[in-house]
């Protein structure tokens, strides 16, 4: 009996098997069935030019479909067409979501699908990954998504979706990864977010969302990368955050959090990087001793003080460091002198101490260091060409000293040198000329000396050469102009003489020219005009003469244009820099005229061409008419001289003496003197501002807007000029020759029986004596800006002492003689006691100036004159 009963049990379960398969097999066909009906309307749904993208969805076994996976039973498990070559477009909403119960892998990233996500994705309920990143998709975040109890991956990450992230998705337990980046989200994080225990990355970053970092995060210990950047999160971040042991990358920046950095983030033994930039956090920046495999610190642009972390290099792995514009300060940390793995540090616009010389090593890996803005002292360090990689050195405005090294040619990669505004004194290297991959070289604001060396034209990837405001003498070499790729060229206030080499012309690229307020002569080359990208041009401040050359009207992108301060004559270029320039661009020069502000129109010259009938109407009729006039006109003129002879000779004895006056900015003397006379109210004590031993200083406005200072000699100076006419008109001829940034200005002058001054230049602060009796502007005359104007009175005297032939001595160099723009550039005026002095001192005969101020030299002569 058993026996029997045996094969008759196995009989019956077969059967149900046999009948189960036949269920689920129909099942199954059922599925597969509606899958593929509903991939066929979706695809019908897409954009005409797309749909050809799916030629293989016809028809047959849809499993074999591009983009398409099935189970053993024929039904999708993974619907993946992520590739952007596709560039799919259309929405989901035909792709009904109902039909795929079995889908566990769905990604249609890389597409240009767009229209809301469709509430019935919740239908996917073994779905584990979801990327719908790199799409436009729209609308909200469906809160649907919470069903997906399986999902391990979610990804909406560059769409248009914008309104908040909805609590529920704190009900994917199985979560591990959020990625909503550069999206509109907006709101806060929900503290939902918070029970994702399971969490290991989450991006929010480019978004909209604000408020706090829910204080609970510090639950989500399994998180290894947090990056909450560019949002508009404020407040301060919570010091819970320092439970996130796990974390490797911790990026906020560009937000608005602020108070203090929590000490916590040094519980974070795992961190890499830790970028906090562009915020609002201050007070110090905790110690940070635990964070041994820190490769990357940002914390630029915020309101942190005191030092940089001791630490900061301690596990030698760091390899970004950035802490621009803060308020830091102190020394550099010991550690980052040995931390052989820098390869970026920027920590420029705070204000950091220590000698430079000593705070930095040796590093292999180093491309780009930047420290600026600082208080550095010291020299420049050779070993800085002992880093190989080193393409951008920028240590500009700190208080560096000593020369440039020349051992900088060693660092070969270097592109980008700028040591501009320090105290650097020497020659510039010639040995720099082995940096060939140089672009940007930057060396103003130093005391650098010396002739410009022409090795610089071996540098013909340079693109920016700054060495203004250097005491550079010598000419500019022509090897300049083979610079070929130059955009900016600035050699402004130095001592460069000789004339503009014409191989400046062949810098075809150059966008800005400024060789203002150099000792430069001769006339403008016309080959200058085949700069034609050239937008700013400055030549103020130099001895350059003649006309501007025609060929400048062809410099249509010229925009800004400075040429005052020279001796030019003759006509402006006919082009909308030169007639848009205001008078300051082009004052003080020997007679332009033009159409510009403050200029004379030039002289109309008639020409006979196309007019040849008017011109004969001219030389038939007009003519003979003259030559009647004209007769009559003799006749009369020879009884009216005849009648007043006497007079006429008496009133050329009055002529006589009142002597010549010099011709100022191409006016007529006499014009001038009335001119003069009337702006200063015939002398009244209304407009004087200011006296001295040789006679009072009047402010005048001229006509044409010039303001220049004045002087009226006192009587006895005036009998001395009358004594000596002559003698003291050569003499002002020779002063009104001196072109120096740092001397006034002599125009000219006026012998007159009434009146007799000298015109200078005016300067608008006055005196230095003046400034320094006013608390206020005393103030305002820092220590920095005092050091500017001894060195400019050393450069004024020196020019006069020794670059002048013959020498001239000023005799009373005092504070009262020191005349101060408004940039706190000294001025040394008034030569009142000055004598010119050929070579062997001869007409050293007697003592002159303000007691007390007389230079030690001239007691010296003096003493010895009378053993």
């Amino acid at each position: 009996m058993a026996s029997f009963i045996i094969p008759f049990k196995a009989l019956f379960f077969l059967i149900v098997a046999l009948h189960q398969s036949s269920s689920v097999f129909s099942s199954s066909s059922s599925i597969a069935a509606n899958e593929t009906e509903t991939l066929l309307k979706w695809k019908a749904s897409l954009d005409n030019n797309t749909q050809t993208l799916l030629s293989s969805w016809v028809g047959g076994n849809h499993c074999n479909w591009v983009g398409i996976t099935c189970d053993m039973a024929g039904t999708i498990t993974n619907l993946s067409l992520p590739d952007h070559l596709l560039n799919l477009k259309g929405t989901l909403h035909s792709l009904n979501f109902f039909f795929f119960p079995n889908l566990v892998w769905l990604n249609l990233s890389n597409n240009s699908l767009y229209g809301p996500i469709p509430s019935h994705i919740g239908n996917l309920s073994k779905l584990t990954h979801l990327d719908l990143s790199y799409n436009t998709f729209s609308g909200t975040i469906p809160s649907e998504i919470s069903l997906l109890k399986s999902l391990e991956f979610i990804s909406l990450g560059q769409n248009e979706i914008n309104g908040s992230i909805p609590q529920e998705i704190g009900r994917l337990s199985s979560v591990s990864v959020i990625f909503f980046y550069n999206n509109h989200l907006d709101g806060s994080i929900p503290e939902e977010v918070c029970n994702l225990s399971k969490l290991t990355e989450l991006d929010l970053s480019h978004n909209n969302l604000s408020g706090n970092i829910p204080s609970k995060i510090g639950r989500l210990t399994s998180l290894s990368t947090l990056y909450l950047h560019l949002t508009m999160f404020s407040g301060s971040i919570p010091a819970s955050i320092g439970n996130l042991t796990s974390l490797s990358t911790l990026d906020l920046y560009q937000n608005m959090f602020s108070g203090s950095i929590p000490a916590s983030i040094g519980n974070m033994r795992k961190l890499v990087s830790l970028n906090l930039q562009y915020n609002h956090l201050s007070g110090p920046i905790p110690s940070f001793s635990n964070l041994t495999h820190l490769e990357s610190f940002q914390i630029s642009d915020n309101h942190l003080s005191g030092p940089l972390p001791e630490h900061v290099c301690l596990g030698g792995q760091l390899i970004f460091l950035g802490a621009v514009n803060n308020n830091l300060r102190g020394p550099i940390p010991s550690s980052l002198r040995n931390c052989k793995s820098l390869y970026r540090v920027r920590l420029d616009g705070n204000q950091l101490t220590g000698n430079i010389s000593e705070a930095f090593g040796i590093y292999p890996n180093l491309t780009y260091i930047a420290l600026s803005n600082n208080k550095f002292y010291g020299e420049l360090s050779p070993k800085w060409g002992q880093c190989p990689s080193l393409t951008s050195l920028r240590i500009s405005n700190n208080n560096i000293s000593g020369k440039i090294p020349p051992e900088l040619k060693h660092a070969t990669q270097l592109q980008e040198l700028d040591v501009s505004s320090n105290h650097l004194i020497g020659k510039i290297p010639k040995e720099l000329r082995e940096l060939t991959l140089m672009y940007k070289l930057l060396l103003s604001g130093n005391q650098l000396s010396g002739k410009i060396p022409p090795e610089i034209g071996v540098l013909s990837n340079l693109e920016h050469l700054n060495l203004a405001s250097n005491n550079l003498s010598g000419p500019i070499p022509n090897q300049l102009g083979e610079c070929s790729k130059l955009l900016d060229l600035n050699l402004s206030k130095n001592k460069l003489g000789e004339s503009i080499p014409l191989s400046v012309s062949y810098i075809n690229g150059l966008r800005n020219l400024d060789l203002s307020q150099n000792l430069l002569i001769g006339e403008i080359p016309q080959q200058l005009a085949k700069l034609h990208s050239l937008e700013t041009l400055d030549l103020s401040h130099n001895m350059l003469n003649g006309s501007i050359p025609n060929s400048f009207n062809n410099l249509q992108s010229l925009t800004v244009v400075n040429i005052s301060y020279n001796q030019l004559e003759g006509p402006i270029p006919n082009i909308k820099a030169f007639h848009e320039a205001s008078f300051d661009a082009l004052r003080n020069n020997k007679g332009l005229c033009g159409n510009a502000t403050g200029l004379m129109p030039c002289a109309v010259t008639a020409t006979s061409s196309g007019h040849r009938k008017s011109t004969k109407v001219i030389i038939f009729i007009v003519l003979p008419l003259f030559g009647l006039l004209l007769l009559l006109f003799i006749i009369a003129g020879s009884f009216l001289i005849l009648r007043q002879k006497n007079q006429t000779r008496k009133s050329e004895s009055i002529e006589a003496q009142l002597g010549d006056f010099f011709t100022l900015w191409g006016y007529n003397g006499r014009i001038l003197y009335e001119n003069i006379i009337e702006a200063t109210e015939d002398f009244s004590s209304n407009n004087c501002i200011g006296s001295g031993g040789y006679g009072a200083v009047y402010k005048a406005v001229l006509p044409i807007g010039e303001v220049v200072a004045v002087k009226k000699l006192h009587q006895s100076e005036d009998s001395m000029i009358s004594n000596n006419l002559k003698a003291f008109e050569n003499e002002i001829h020779a002063l009104s020759e001196i072109r120096h940034r740092n001397i006034v200005k002599l125009y000219g002058f006026c012998s007159h029986p009434k009146n007799s001054f000298l015109v200078y230049e005016f300067v608008e602060r006055g005196s230095l004596r003046m400034v320094l009796s006013n608390k206020d502007e005393a103030m305002e005359l820092d220590w920095e800006k005092r050091l500017n104007v001894v060195k400019g009175v050393a450069n004024a005297l020196s020019y006069m002492h020794h670059d002048h032939s013959p020498p001239i001595i000023h005799r009373d160099v005092s504070s009262n003689n020191v005349l101060l723009d408004l940039d706190y550039e000294a001025h040394v005026s008034d030569f009142g006691t000055a004598r010119l002095l050929k070579p062997d001192f001869s007409n050293w005969t007697s003592l002159a100036g303000t007691f007390g101020y007389i230079a030690p030299g001239i007691y010296w002569y003096l003493f010895f004159k009378t053993l």
